[in-house]
């Protein structure tokens, strides 16, 4: 341990490093961490103490931190090629990677467009539904439709999509229009009578109303993340892409959170047998190792960019490092690793340890709601549970909740009053027991101080 280093390096922190999502005016007065390495499902501040990643390092390490087989696929990668472009060049990686992702993907999606995070993912899909309209001979089709609290990214058109208004109001002025969709979220609802119905009452009228303007429906399917895990009752999901089917309306889906096991099964679109038309996927598509993302979609959607050179239908979108190997090499390592771990079934059962752990949380009295979809997991802090009334954004309550849990030996990460719970799926039942052991403790000391 060597307190005059971590000293100096946190000095230089807070000289230079501005942190995302972070209100740099009080980042120093928080103990800020300073993480040096890590093993299996634990992190390794600069001082020697560890930590249990309870958020994934933001919702994208899926086995766990220097997994052998990962490791040994881009170190192998690196004897081949770092990097080379994919504009008119084609790599090894990125073509094993694309077979790979459309033998697992819903029926239907055979076009892989590869970029470099969430929100580009969702960029592409966004500037890929508009322009196949354009090129389908349909220029009116120029709208998006979208869920209230979605959040889809942080780019121009994905912040234009998204609809939390704490993130997003302070760029209205340079964001696009969007036909705007309630949420059915259950404990949200603010509708009156049944939340499913009420919403896809709401969805039916405005696609009866605008469906001739629109290019695509975007959703993220069964859990809206960032919005603090909002979860989706049963059907809405299928019952949306019904519409969509219905009105010729392209489907988007957004499963940059949601995918890769998160929700119980490699996407949460299988839950219900929907097949979108535009599939948006990063995160743990390298098994949390390097920034890669790619967008399926459909030959139907492809089809419509095709034609004569002096056309000018090409897609007229890339990256620098699009189709990364190395990143294409971690992602081929993890996908095998769901093979051989069997991994979808270690998530159910560990899903289903916490279960008693969150109906014991659910029961303090400055808890509202508990919502779970696999180890997707928010927990609803309340000032009061009877009437439901929220923290003040001042209050910090879900941040102080984290706190209580790093001096506990676990990293989470709040979304405002929701404590959120999204563990590497390498999570072990022991680990998982501790987790929502420590959890109750944290809000215990917290809103019952």
């Amino acid at each position: 341990m060597d307190s005059s280093r971590h000293e100096r390096l946190l000095a230089l922190d807070r000289a230079h490093v501005w942190h995302p999502f972070t209100q740099m005016a009080v980042w120093p007065s928080d103990d800020p961490l300073i993480i040096e390495r890590a093993e299996g499902n634990e992190l390794v501040d600069d001082l020697g103490r560890r930590y249990l990643d309870g958020v994934s390092s933001l919702w994208c390490n899926v086995h766990g931190h220097r997994k052998g087989e990962i490791d040994e696929a881009v170190r192998a990668q690196l004897d081949r090629v770092a990097h080379s472009t994919l504009l008119g060049l084609a790599s090894v990686p990125s073509i094993e990677l694309a077979e790979a992702l459309v033998r697992i993907a819903p029926e239907g999606l055979t076009r892989v467009f590869y970029s470099d995070s969430g929100s580009t993912a969702v960029e592409v899909a966004l500037k890929m539904a508009y322009q196949y309209w354009q090129q389908r001979g349909r220029p009116e089709r120029t709208r998006f439709a979208a869920l209230a609290e979605s959040y889809h990214g942080d780019t121009v058109g994905s912040v234009s999509v998204g609809g939390m208004e704490l993130f997003h109001g302070i760029f209205r002025g340079l964001l696009f229009g969007v036909e705007r969709l309630p949420s059915p979220s259950p404990y949200h609802w603010t509708g009156g009578g049944d939340p499913l119905a009420g919403a896809l009452r709401a969805a039916e009228r405005l696609l009866e109303e605008k469906a001739t303007t629109l290019a695509a429906v975007v959703l993220e399917p069964l859990v809206q993340g960032a919005a603090g895990m909002w979860i989706h009752p049963p059907g809405y999901l299928r019952a949306m892409a019904d519409l969509c089917r219905k009105h010729d309306v392209l489907l988007i889906c957004d499963e940059v959170a949601t995918g890769f096991g998160r929700t119980g099964t490699m996407f949460a679109v299988e839950q219900e047998g929907v097949r979108p038309d535009i599939l948006c996927l990063a995160k743990g598509l390298s098994g949390g190792y390097l920034p890669l993302a790619a967008t399926l979609t459909t030959d139907r959607v492809y089809e419509a960019f095709l034609g004569e050179f002096a056309s000018a239908r090409t897609f007229f979108h890339g990256h620098t490092f699009t189709g990364n190997p190395l990143a294409c090499a971690a992602a081929l390592a993890s996908l095998r690793l769901f093979e051989t771990e069997r991994v979808l079934e270690r998530v159910r059962r560990t899903a289903e340890v916490l279960r008693p752990k969150f109906a014991a949380i659910a029961e303090l009295q400055h808890v509202g709601d508990v919502r779970q979809r696999g180890l997707m997991v928010g927990i609803e802090l309340v000032r009061d549970r009877r009437t439901r009334e929220p923290y003040g954004y001042a209050d910090r309550i879900g941040h102080r909740v984290c706190l209580a849990l790093r001096r506990r030996g676990i990293l989470l990460r709040p979304l405002g009053p929701v404590v959120v719970m999204m563990p590497p799926l390498s999570l072990t039942e022991l680990e998982a027991a501790r987790l929502g052991d420590a959890v109750r403790e944290a809000i215990v000391e917290v809103t019952e101080a």
